[in-house]
Order: structure tokens, then C-alpha cells, then sequence
């Protein structure tokens, strides 16, 4: 800023060098996303590089809807823009879960004759995989002059996100044929697996890749905790982390961070608390988890009281603690606490109020019963209504018994063009309980119009585990035995 105030007072013609739109890349880099903005709508002719910040930088904090309209900006002036440009407008696509618009932006890139660039042709893949086009996947993929390791990870990364383990796995085995497969290939693997709850296969893919010699770093262990934390195997999380111990990663604050994480997920307060107390270097990433740990666990006092220590200690918080802080309040029905806390954040903290901010007030009111506090709240809200705070309010008034208020909402809820299915499921049981089978048909044929589909449900055990309960400790002594000797056996 202090340069820019130069170039200002200096008299320099800020069109030479494209100095203006630097200076939009340098503000929306630094993540001052306001001033990038003030600055390029003031701009003449900002280039491709200003606006492939602001794309980039939008996409980046969550604003998918402006990250689009500054693309289409960019090609209203004359900016037919490049590889880039498209690797991050396709990330936006993600972000939206919009296949739709992600296709319209592979019609461009067909147009521009980019198809053939292997990085634009990977961020395809993977928007396609993420967004439910495993089939568009496929042609992109099967279409390449050339692939690179991303190529078929993003591919294997797509069939797990679907849930098509087979298909994953059989790719994995090609691709073994035609590269020598690097410790970011096995991560990537690992984590589509635990991303999509294949714990098992996690730990399969983490055994061939210690016995094919390629040493696990810090990134596999991060990939592999939470599966040990969501499928409760608390044994298997402690084992990793004496892995983790000889290995010297302990040292490593996000290691730290998703070891208490782990340890949340499983339930051990105390031992979450233990990693916490020998961080020699704690961040707010840390602090964050530990909040966020006693707050799962419904200790809404420690939680706040972790959250004052924290500030004493001369951190500063981040959107992220107060995320975690209105979870632990909505957890343990502190409505008034949260709601002082969600009033403080811009006022006293400069933190800007995002969707999981929104989400968790409308979360935090529904859960107490103060569902016409949250419908007022909703109609309130200057941002677009997302589905996670559509699914907290519709659940509120079904646990409640507000089948009018659902009722009132049901016309927001049908304009934001729902992708998921539950919140269709959980207006459908609330007009079911009341009946209103009428209703329910009205629900599921927009349901069947806009190919939103219900997953059949599963037994957690059946599906994640596979093993009997009297299992677990021996599954647990064999991964020590393998960490033990450098080999992982299942």
C-alpha cells in the first residue's frame, strides 16, 4: 500500500507496465480482496493477469458467483483469457457444484483450442469428478494425446468420490504400469479413499505403498488420521501417532492440529488434550482444534474458555475459531453465548461474516426450538441461502414441529435449485408426519426433475468396518507390528 501511495503521489502513468492491474494482483494475492475489487472496476483496460486474480482470489475465499462474474467480464472486454484462467474458473465450478456451467466452460475451452493442454485438461477431470460427470471424466481422460501422474489421479480421485472403489483400483493398477509412482500419487489415493469412507482401502493403498519402498510423509499421515477418527478406531489413530512420534513429524503444528482432531473424533478428550499441552509452538490452527474438540464433546465452558486463553496469549482469532466456537454453543444450547459471539465477530475482531458463520446461527437457533428467531434470521441474511442452512432449519422445524415455518420456506428453497438431497428428504418427512402425502409426491417429483437422488442407507459397521468388534484390538496390534518394522500389514 505504501508503494502504491508512491506510484500515486509520483505522477506516474499507472496504464505503463500495466502497473494498475499488478497492483489489482498484488492487493488480491494479499488477500485485501476489497481494495482489488475498488481498484479494478477504476481501471481502463485491465489485462488477463488482474483478472486471473481476481478469479483466482474469489475462488479461493468462496466466492464462486463473483469468481464466474469476473470471468465473463474479462470476455465482455476482449480477454479471451488463457490456461490459467480456465485451471481456476473450473475450480469455481467446484465450488458451485455446478457441471452445468463447468461444461459451458469446456465448450470454451474446446472453442480456443485448449483441450489439448494437459493442466486444463486435468482440472477438467477433476471438476467433472467432484461434480457427479464421471462419465464426462472418462471422455476427457480417454481422449488426451498425453496424461501426466495428475491425469490418473484425478481419474482414481473421481471413481472414489462416486464410490466406484473397483474402477479406481483398476486404474490404480494401470497407471502403476506406465509410471513410477511418486509419495503425492499414494497421498492422493489415500486421501480420495478416506475422503469417501473406504477406511479399509485407505490402509490397503498405505501398505503397498510401504512395501513398494516409497516412505509415507507428513501429508499420507494427515490423509490417514481421519480415517481412524471417523471410523472410531481410536487403536489404529494411536498407532499413527507413535509412527508419527518416531518420525519426528510431532514437531509439525498441523500434524499436531489434525492428531487432536483425530483423537476429537474418537471421543478422547484427554488425549486430544495431551497432544494439545506439548505443542511447543502453538497456532491458530491448534487452538482451533482444540476448541473445536470440546465443543464435539459438549464442553461448551472449556471450549470458551480455551477461546478467552487464547486471546490472552496474544492470538488473534480467525473466521475459522468462530466456526468452531458457534458449533460448540449450537452443540451444547448456549443460544445467548453464540449469539453474542456471532455480533462481536466484525465489531471487536475485523472478521468478515461468512456462509459457515450464517449457517451456524441459523444451526444454533433451529437446535434450541427457536425456529421463528431463524426463519426471521434467514429472510435477514444479505447473501445468497445455502443448503447446509437450508438442511439446519428444515431439521429444526422437524424436530419441533414447525411444519408452517418449513411451509413459508418453501419457496427459498426451491429457488436456490437444491443439488443435494437432503434437505428435499427432510421437507418430504415433514410433510409426511403431518400426512401430506400431496405434498410429499410435489417434493419428489422436483426431486425426479432435477435428477436429485436419495443414496440407499447403510449400517456404519456393515459398510465402513467389515470387521466384528472382538477384531479391532488385533487389526490394531498388526498396523503397530507393521509401523514397527517400516510394513503395514492388514
Amino acid at each position: 500500500m505504501q508503494v502504491h501511495a508512491t506510484l500515486l503521489t509520483s505522477g506516474i502513468n499507472m496504464n505503463i507496465f500495466s502497473l494498475n492491474s499488478k497492483l489489482v494482483g498484488m492487493y488480491a494475492s494479499c488477500a485485501d480482496i476489497k481494495s482489488a475489487r475498488l481498484l479494478i472496476q477504476n481501471i481502463q483496460h485491465p489485462n488477463v493477469f488482474a483478472f486471473n486474480w481476481m478469479v483466482l482470489r474469489l475462488a479461493y475465499d468462496g466466492y464462486f458467483d463473483d469468481a464466474l462474474l469476473y470471468f465473463r467480464w474479462m470476455r465482455e472486454v476482449g480477454h479471451m483469457g488463457n490456461n490459467f484462467t480456465f485451471s481456476i474458473v473450473l475450480k469455481a465450478c467446484v465450488g458451485l457444484m455446478d457441471v452445468k456451467m463447468g461444461r459451458q466452460v469446456h465448450a470454451i475451452v474446446c472453442e480456443m483450442g485448449f483441450q489439448n493442454d494437459v493442466s486444463i485438461a486435468n482440472a477438467l477431470i477433476d471438476m467433472y469428478g467432484k461434480c457427479g460427470g464421471m462419465s464426462y471424466a472418462r471422455r476427457v481422460f480417454d481422449g488426451m494425446r498425453e496424461r501426466d501422474v495428475a491425469s490418473w489421479t484425478s481419474m482414481i480421485c473421481g471413481f472414489c468420490n462416486v464410490g466406484e472403489i473397483e474402477q479406481a483400483l483398476v486404474l490404480f493398477e494401470r497407471m502403476k504400469e506406465g509410471f513410477t509412482l511418486d509419495v503425492v500419487s499414494w497421498n492422493a489415493l489415500i486421501s480420495g479413499f478416506v475422503q469417501n469412507h473406504q477406511v479399509r482401502e485407505a490402509f490397503e493403498i498405505f501398505q503397498e505403498m510401504m512395501l513398494s519402498g516409497i516412505q509415507p510423509n507428513q501429508v499420507t499421515v494427515v490423509a490417514l488420521l481421519p480415517a481412524c477418527g471417523s471410523a472410531g478406531y481410536i487403536k489404529w489413530g494411536r498407532e499413527i501417532h507413535g509412527f508419527i512420534y518416531r518420525k519426528g513429524f510431532d514437531a509439525n503444528v498441523y500434524i499436531a492440529s489434525a492428531l487432536i482432531d483425530m483423537y476429537s473424533k474418537c471421543g478422547s478428550v484427554k488425549d486430544a488434550q495431551n497432544v494439545f499441552d506439548k505443542i511447543p509452538c502453538k497456532n491458530v490452527a491448534s487452538w482451533n482444534a482444540m476448541i473445536d474438540c470440546y465443543g464435539k464433546c459438549g464442553m461448551v465452558d472449556s471450549s470458551l474458555a480455551l477461546f478467552k486463553k487464547m486471546k490472552e496469549e496474544g492470538l488473534q482469532p480467525n473466521e475459522v475459531t468462530f466456526t468452531c466456537i458457534l458449533s460448540a454453543c449450537s452443540h451444547s444450547g448456549s443460544v445467548q453465548e453464540g449469539l453474542e459471539i456471532f455480533s462481536s465477530m466484525k465489531e471487536c475482531y475485523g472478521i468478515e461474516v461468512s456462509m459457515q458463520h450464517y449457517a451456524g446461527v441459523v444451526d444454533l437457533l433451529c437446535r434450541s426450538g427457536r425456529a421463528v428467531e431463524a426463519y426471521k434470521f434467514f429472510k435477514a441474511l444479505p447473501i445468497q441461502v445455502t443448503e447446509s442452512m437450508v438442511g439446519a432449519f428444515l431439521n429444526g422445524c422437524k424436530v419441533h414441529g414447525r411444519r408452517d415455518l418449513a411451509k413459508m420456506m418453501e419457496e427459498e428453497i426451491m429457488r436456490i435449485k437444491l443439488k443435494e438431497p437432503a434437505s428435499f428428504v427432510a421437507l418430504s418427512n415433514i410433510y409426511a408426519a403431518d400426512g401430506d402425502w400431496e405434498e410429499v409426491g410435489n417434493v419428489r417429483n422436483v426431486m425426479k426433475e432435477r435428477n436429485v437422488h436419495k443414496q440407499p442407507g447403510f449400517s456404519w459397521l456393515e459398510k465402513q468396518c467389515k470387521i466384528p468388534e472382538g477384531e479391532k484390538e488385533e487389526e490394531g496390534d498388526k498396523m503397530a507390528s507393521g509401523l514397527d518394522t517400516g510394513h503395514y500389514i492388514v
